[in-house]
């Protein structure tokens, strides 16, 4: 049997009961609902219906909730009118209710027939403990204080445990969980409620429009429910796009975790990042940047079920939660669709923008059973998605099998640094016209005892996490430029080039302490040239150039590497005091063959020139394109056609070839 037709047996049979339970009580209650004639159940029953339509705002399970005020003047008038009264007052005002409010005649039903099973086992354990309902002025003495606290106990007990029973089923898990879940939840509202019924009926024995004042508390309670809504709310939104924030997804994936694992269904988790957002907000503004985002998170909701949760974890980066998708196959069909609808154009003030994104996927149980785990997988996999510029990646585990050694890597990086592990090879770079060597460029490597050499793709990224980039970038200042003090003792005058994170870039003592390095080996500023590249001047521009600025002021060069991959252009670059381009190698590998490579490579080599800046051309691998770059007046030239990296010694012995060879035979 499924869980769907499970429920719908549910549903019917506690219907069929409830009906049972309102016939056994017109057929035998003693007083019949005649009775409400008397002004006081009358007060109650109208009571009842109020709280029924106006009921009180809640917090629960991180969502907005609601409890009512109706079951506190039900019980009232079981104290007062007996089970008949309690019955009709409650029944009349749920069933006016739930019919302004359009709900399914199933729904109705079953609402109905749990309350009066409610009633008519309270009334039970009432009539059992005590004389109440009396006739006399008080409608019931201190005694009974017991028995009316008892059954309005067991009135708690059967209404939360019927309502849990149909969210059990629901949500496929143990019943039992719902229920504890429930009752504890339950407890401060819905009890307290109940709780309130002896103190309505006392008000109403020394006078009945006391009653009215009980509104009063009451009106505070829900201004006050309403008012911690609002503050969780916020707590737990994004406020530009209303969507959940990372806290409120972050639970929500918890929670269809621990769902999973009881109804093995489990859930899927995407991150998904915004295609060039960071261009689009720089060039258009941030208005139009928040415009974007908001337009973005409308779209994505619109897109998934309502079960399915959608939150913006801050910038342009946004997190899905699948409940109840398992199969990776499925969540990349979403996945497509998002991309799709993303694809699609906006229309923002005006202005048509058109943006693209990444979409990285994690399924529990299969790729991880804890949210740090399957959050982190799905952003291992969104960044492989960015790689491979495919928009979609699901996580696999080769894409993430450096992660015991990345770790051993990052226990090891201070004292490789500390023990001069981290070695530098040179690049030499020559003059296109001369053919002559005039710089090099270091790279440094890790020479690993057991791992041998690591390039420093793997290794600066875990200097960055680990807080060491700083003290790496000024142990390979220190060498580069004690190599540079070395050569010019020898007569080789050259410079050095060094690249530079973002991190060490806009350390704000790096322009304190290269004067000082510099003036210790007695090496010109000139001999130093620092590279940045293009998406380190572009993610923050006016402290980007601030930082240029101090340094030009110290007379280091100062480079932007990979010129052509990034978002930058010309026209911004030239209000940078920046002395050379580096233009990228994949525009100059095969220009000698692709004509529009070529011609990216002269436009880019004549505006720089007009705007007073070197070019150099990486990645010059024959002479046909060391030919064709002196043709179009490239000013350097580095690659393997010139010479690979090399250790200081090698480099040593090819400047001291170079010397003793007639000019520009390097470059033949």
């Amino acid at each position: 049997m499924t869980a769907s037709q499970r429920l719908n047996r549910y549903v019917a049979a506690v219907t069929a009961l409830g009906a049972v339970a309102c016939g056994v009580v017109l057929a035998f209650a003693p007083n019949g609902v005649a009775q409400f004639g008397e002004h006081e159940l009358l007060v109650f029953a109208l009571c009842a219906l109020l709280g029924e339509l106006v009921p009180l705002k809640v917090y629960r399970r991180g969502a907005e909730g609601e409890t009512s005020t109706s079951m506190t003047f039900a019980f009232a008038l079981m104290i007062v009118g007996g089970v008949e009264a309690a019955l009709a007052g409650l029944l009349l005002a749920n069933l006016i209710a739930d019919t302004l409010r359009r709900k399914p005649v199933q729904k109705v039903a079953f609402n109905m027939a749990q309350y009066a099973i409610s009633v008519v086992v309270a009334s039970v354990v009432l009539s059992v403990l005590t004389d109440v309902p009396r006739t006399s002025d008080f409608h019931f003495l201190p005694g009974d204080l017991p028995g009316i606290l008892a059954a309005a106990v067991a009135f708690f007990i059967v209404n939360t445990s019927l309502v849990a029973v149909v969210l059990a089923l629901v949500e496929d898990v143990p019943i039992w969980r719902v229920l504890l879940g429930d009752w504890l939840e339950q407890a401060s509202t819905t009890g307290l409620m109940l709780g309130l019924s002896p103190i309505v009926v006392l008000a109403a024995d020394y006078s009945l429009p006391l009653v009215c004042m009980l509104f009063l508390p009451l009106y505070a309670i829900h201004r006050g429910g309403r008012a911690a809504i609002t503050t969780e709310h916020q707590a737990v939104h994004d406020a530009l796009t209303g969507l959940p924030n990372r806290v409120l997804f972050r639970d929500r994936v918890e929670h269809a975790i621990r769902a999973g694992e009881r109804s093995s269904r489990g859930c899927s988790v995407m991150l998904m990042d915004l295609d060039h957002f960071k261009e689009i907000n720089d060039t258009l503004g941030h208005h139009q940047g928040d415009r974007l985002l908001q337009e973005v998170a409308m779209r994505l909701r619109a897109t998934l079920r309502a079960s399915d949760t959608v939150a913006r974890l801050g910038g342009d980066e946004f997190g899905v939660l699948l409940h109840g998708v398992v199969d990776p196959a499925r969540a990349a069909a979403v996945a497509r669709t998002l991309l799709e609808r993303l694809c699609e154009p906006f229309a923002v003030d005006e202005t048509t923008l058109q943006v693209g994104g990444s979409i990285g996927i994690a399924c529990s149980p299969e790729h991880g059973a804890d949210v740090e785990t399957l959050v982190q997988r799905a952003d291992i996999a969104m960044y492989a998605a960015k790689a491979a510029s495919s928009g979609i990646a699901v996580f696999e585990p080769s894409q993430d099998h450096h992660s015991p050694r990345r770790l051993a890597l990052a226990a090891e990086l201070r004292g490789a640094i500390e023990r001069s592990e981290i070695v530098l090879s040179y690049q030499p770079k020559a003059d296109l016209r001369s053919g002559r060597i005039v710089g090099v460029e270091a790279l440094a490597r890790w020479r690993h005892p057991q791992l041998g050499l690591i390039e420093p793709s793997e290794f600066v990224p875990i200097a960055e996490q680990s807080g060491l980039m700083n003290t790496l970038t000024a142990s390979v200042l220190e060498a580069a430029v004690e190599r540079v003090a070395a050569w010019r003792s020898l007569g080789h005058e050259l410079t050095v080039s060094v690249n530079l994170s973002a991190r060490s870039f806009l350390d704000t003592g790096l322009a304190e302490d290269i004067p000082a390095l510099l003036a210790a080996h007695g090496v010109p500023p000139e001999c130093l040239e620092l590279e940045l590249t293009e998406s380190v001047l572009m993610d923050d521009p006016l402290r980007a150039r601030a930082t240029l600025e101090r340094l030009a002021a110290i007379g280091v060069g100062l480079s932007v590497d990979d010129f052509g991959t990034g978002y930058s252009s010309l026209a911004h670059l030239k209000r940078l005091p920046v002395d050379t381009l580096k233009i990228d190698k994949s525009f100059v590998l095969d220009m000698a063959e692709d004509e529009a490579d070529e011609a990216i490579v002269r436009s880019v080599i004549e505006l720089a020139h007009n705007l007073g800046m070197r070019v150099v051309a990486e990645g010059v691998e024959s002479a046909a394109t060391w030919m064709r770059l002196a043709a179009l007046g490239c000013d350097l030239a580095q690659g393997f056609h010139l010479s690979p990296p090399l250790r200081p010694r090698a480099l040593l012995a090819l400047l001291e070839a170079e010397r003793a060879a007639p000019a520009g035979l390097v470059a033949q």
